[in-house]
């Protein structure tokens, strides 16, 4: 899966760049999988679970 998806996007320039799209692509394939547990399926409890994973401020 992960394969498929950064084959079109070679041209990345630094090895973080990499490492964070890497781990963005396992995040969403995570919600996609529905492995996260969550107390309602919305959108909104998604984007606050990804925001949480890489420490970003919501």
């Amino acid at each position: 899966f992960i394969k498929k998806r950064i084959l079109n996007m070679l041209g990345l320039k630094s090895m973080q760049t990499a490492v964070k799209m890497i781990a963005g692509i396992e995040a969403m394939h995570m919600v996609k999988k529905g492995q996260l547990k969550l107390r309602a399926q919305s959108a909104q409890n998604q984007n606050r679970c990804i925001h949480q994973l890489f420490g970003l401020t919501a």
